[in-house]
């Protein structure tokens, strides 16, 4: 319904009679009898707007545009109301009287009643006419609701027949329907930001591109572009229902022209009703977010007079922002930190989902035994902990299946709860006790919270997306949710840790002795795996990696001996020779690197 406009009361045999229908086919009846209450709402606006000698031209013919718009909606609408309405008909009474018209017409004309109604009595105190209107057109209402009532009884017990529903209009086309327009398959989430001034709109909108991808894009623009696809002058003078249609076919239009785009953010909802309408459309593709802040704190971010921000506040509030926070999914309060307001609106443009994760015991890694039992005991102390310690792998090499004793780390990922830090730390260096020098260990410990508000470190990112291909794990909660990490975004964050692994591997050349040898190795596998991560190429394990990376264009062949043979030297001492076949393909790589990005 517009605003202020009064609902439509069916009368009580008609209510009986449909509260028998299927409950598909009692919603599809109430939608589309709202849906023909609404539009006759706003026909009546549009024909009295159309009235105003103070339009010019091209209003008029805009607003002669929504009423044709307006009736030929009114019109399917009836028709669809009267598909589910003609389901309460006796059907075997083939010689009953035929009436006059349809079930929907009648309701129809109940509607259009009960609006002459209302436009009378608001205006009864000042019009002497219109007062004297109103008895007679509450009895007229009473009179066809009785009347609807006895043709509801005489249909369904088939004493009368309906004619058919059809109404065969024609406006501008000759088979025009209501479209029923849906999101089409190629538009993924949409993210609305709503607010007052100086919000965070678009700021907000601006992190999730930059973040996530997404593609910006303003209400206003979209509407636009509709309006002029349509030959509208105002687009705003359309009902809420047509505006949130109008909206929906633009996002469709774009997302069916960038398909690889699936994520969109619209900017700036300052009108509730029709993003209402538009959430009715889309559903959970469509996440409303309403930013709010005190007046003070938006007038210090402006930078402009507070009598500049309340006035920009006034307009938006009389189209209705402020009641944008009553119908969003979300709303925030932007006075407090970026990092909390950006966390949520990771949460809610990349939101995480339950790990099914493959489990393993330590035993079942490739450790050697001494390690296997040390890291059976780190997983059952922390595991008593309970659900505060939600995940623990040994990521990297144990995963891969190349770990390697007195060369290989076990590199530690644990997700937990902050406040179990203490006793994470007390269980670990027990377990560092336990390894003695069978293994360093390095941990990365990170918070359920990080996780899902997407604070990841590109070798996180890359565990994480690891462990969802398949690695094992050794220890998760049922209801522990990660973030889904793709290969484009290992690519993107390839492309950010590249640089440092490299001025890395550049140091470590420097001071390359026997002593370095394990990392400098470390160094040029690590870098060759960002590198064909670049290059949409995803090996593992150090060997098959050196060997995909002297494919790479213009790269000599990297002639590095194989794992078994580098590690064995290390182990016994003979690191000298093996750092002899380590360096060249160093400076190989390091050369070529340079003159890649001279080029």
């Amino acid at each position: 319904m517009t605003q202020n406009s009064p609902p439509l009361v069916l009368p009580p045999g008609l209510s009986r009679a449909t509260a028998t229908l299927s409950e598909k086919d009692w919603r599809r009846l109430d939608d589309a009898v709202t849906r023909l209450h609404t539009v006759n709402a706003n026909l009546w606006n549009a024909e009295d707007r159309v009235r105003d000698a103070r339009l010019t031209a091209v209003q008029v013919a805009d607003c002669k545009r929504e009423i044709d718009q307006l009736n030929a909606e009114r019109n399917a609408l009836a028709e669809r109301a009267d598909e589910v309405l003609g389901t309460l008909a006796d059907e075997g009474r083939a010689d009953a009287p035929l009436h006059t018209e349809t079930l929907a017409s009648v309701v129809d004309r109940l509607s259009v009643l009960t609006l002459r109604i209302w436009h009378n009595e608001r205006i009864s105190a000042r019009d002497e006419l219109a007062r004297r209107r109103v008895p007679a057109l509450l009895q007229q209402r009473e009179e066809m609701s009785a009347a609807l009532d006895t043709l509801v009884a005489d249909v369904i017990c088939g004493r009368k027949r309906l004619p058919a529903p059809a109404r065969y209009k024609l406006y501008g086309c000759d088979d025009f329907e209501v479209p029923d327009i849906k999101p089409s398959r190629h538009l993924g989430s949409v993210i609305a930001f709503g607010g007052l001034s100086e919000c965070g709109k678009s700021t907000s909108a601006e992190f999730v591109r930059q973040t996530c991808g997404a593609q910006r894009l303003k209400i206003g623009f979209l509407l636009r572009q509709a309006a002029h696809r349509q030959g509208l002058a105002d687009p705003y003078a359309l009902s809420a229902r047509r505006q949130a249609e109008m909206l929906l076919g633009e996002l469709n239009r774009f997302a069916d022209a960038h398909v690889d785009t699936r994520l969109f953010t619209i900017e700036s909802v300052h009108d509730n009703a029709s993003i209402t309408e538009l959430k009715q459309l889309m559903g959970d593709k469509l996440q409303i977010v309403y930013l709010d802040a005190a007046f003070a704190v938006r007038v210090a971010r402006s930078g402009m007079p507070a009598q500049a921000v309340a006035a920009k506040d006034e307009i938006k509030m009389s189209r209705g922002a402020h009641q944008v926070a009553a119908v969003a999914d979300h709303v925030m309060d932007n006075s407090g930190s970026v990092a909390a307001l950006r966390a949520r609106l990771l949460r809610i443009a990349a939101p995480a989902g339950p790990g099914a994760l493959r489990i393993a015991t330590a035993y079942g890694l490739g450790l050697s035994a001494p390690v296997a039992a040390a890291t059976s005991d780190f997983v059952d102390a922390l595991r008593a902990n309970g659900p505060a310690v939600q995940l623990v792998a040994l990521t990297g090499s144990p995963g891969e299946g190349t770990w390697i004793a007195g060369w290989s780390d076990l590199d530690l990922l644990v997700v937990a709860e902050h406040d179990v830090t203490d006793r994470i730390t007390e269980a670990l260096e027990r377990y560092r006790a336990a390894l003695g020098d069978a293994a360093a260990l390095g941990l990365t410990l990170v918070t359920p919270g990080e996780l899902t508000a997407r604070r990841l470190t590109p070798r996180l990112a890359f565990s994480l997306y690891q462990l969802q291909q398949g690695q094992p794990v050794l220890h998760y909660a049922p209801d522990l949710e990660l973030p889904s990490i793709t290969q484009d975004e290992l690519a993107l964050a390839a492309v950010r840790e590249l640089p440092q692994v490299m001025l890395t591997m550049r140091r470590l050349r420097t001071d390359a002795c026997p002593e370095t040898l394990r990392q400098l190795y470390k160094h040029l596998v690590l870098a060759c795996r960002l590198l064909l991560r670049e290059h949409n190429q995803w090996e593992n394990g150090p060997d098959r990696i050196l060997t995909a990376a002297s494919r790479l264009p213009e790269l000599p062949g990297l002639s590095v001996p194989p794992l078994a043979e580098v590690s064995a030297a290390w182990r016994e001492g003979r690191s000298e020779q093996a750092l002899g076949a380590v360096i060249p393909a160093v400076d190989q790589l390091l050369t070529w690197y340079a003159v890649q990005l001279a080029a």
